[in-house]
């Protein structure tokens, strides 16, 4: 029998008033189950997974992190690097970890560019991660070996221009935004320098020092000690201002090379479906540790820009980024495979 008027909102009140109760008594089961997982995570170690090489800028940061990381939640937290294929062995490693928050990524703007890059990414930047906090962020940093005699990036350009291919320039990878500035200073300044890549930030530093390549576009972190040092000659920062613990070195713009500026960013990410109290344990744990006056002071020293912001800046920064570095990568030619 079909109903009528009045059966339907007699009945349709009956079945919202089983939903409340349905919704609460599964809200009741459910709410101790979420906190018994807040309560015990982390009840062992955690691995960060670092997808370059040690002695990189993402290395140092996660590092940096990962002893206050490991004091906060009372559990070794254990730094592991997964170098290779411009960040993408690290990347899927992590990608494919159980989604429990004890397997992280942290990594770098190879992240976002890795995908217009390649043309078969192990990872969706989109679907396989969901973000727990921005790091930080750095400017790049153009190195020569003082033996080379490369004295400023005028300098630089004019050997360049006087000798087509002959030198050549290291970098942590194939697509990484180190790369990716010396791709476009080539474009900006009209010279042809051969591109060396490496697996990382410390293997190109290491070639440079070693005079196997005149020079080098790296993340400033790892090579702010040798610029320090003397050992390694900065010749010029791409970002819109002199970085602080570096006065004499100048920006690109102001050594002659206008519209070089790229930074390279450190984020960290869990597998997609770790549960929302966990990511939320781990933002706030990560942020706490990047406002910290003390661990501000060292990231800075060490070549890092501290940003502390949470899963929605990151997730901005994201959507943003993978778009902005297709153009760039389109713009430049550039092909990894």
């Amino acid at each position: 029998m079909p109903y009528t008027k009045a059966e339907p909102n007699g009945r349709a009140k009956d079945r919202r008033s089983f939903l409340k109760l349905a919704t609460a008594a599964g809200a009741g089961l459910a709410t101790p189950g979420i906190a018994r997982a807040q309560h015990t995570y982390p009840d062992h170690s955690i691995r960060i997974i670092v997808p370059f090489a040690p002695g990189g800028p993402t290395d140092i940061i996660a590092r940096l992190i990962s002893v206050p990381m490991s004091a906060a939640l009372g559990q070794p937290v254990v730094v592991e690097n997964r170098p290779g294929a411009g960040g993408n062995i690290g990347i899927a490693a992590a990608a494919r970890a159980a989604p429990d928050g004890y397997t992280l990524l942290v990594t770098s703007s190879a992240y976002v560019v890795n995908p217009s890059l390649y043309r078969n990414v192990p990872y969706d930047a989109f679907k396989d991660f969901a973000p727990v906090a921005e790091l930080g962020t750095s400017p790049n940093i153009i190195l020569a070996n003082p033996a080379a005699g490369i004295t400023s990036l005028g300098d630089l350009v004019s050997k360049a221009k006087t000798a087509p291919g002959r030198l050549s320039y290291a970098s942590p990878g194939a697509g990484t935004t180190p790369h990716l500035a010396g791709e476009l200073l080539k474009i900006r300044a009209g010279i042809d320098v051969l591109h060396v890549p490496f697996n990382g930030a410390g293997p190109a530093i290491q070639a440079v020092l070693a005079g196997t390549t005149q020079i080098a576009s790296t993340a400033l972190p790892p090579a702010q000690p040798q610029v320090k040092s003397g050992s390694l000659r900065g010749l010029a920062v791409t970002g819109e201002t002199r970085w602080p613990d570096l006065p004499d070195v100048p920006t690109a713009e102001e050594a002659g090379v206008p519209g070089l500026v790229s930074e390279t960013f450190q984020a960290m990410l869990a597998a997609n479906g770790t549960p929302p109290a966990v990511l939320e344990r781990l933002s706030r744990v990560a942020i706490d540790i990047l406002k910290q006056p003390a661990m501000q002071v060292r990231l800075q020293e060490a070549g890092f820009a501290v940003l502390a912001r949470g899963p929605d800046a990151l997730t901005r920064r994201i959507a943003t980024e993978v778009p902005m570095w297709r153009d760039v990568i389109k713009e430049s030619g550039i092909n990894v495979e």
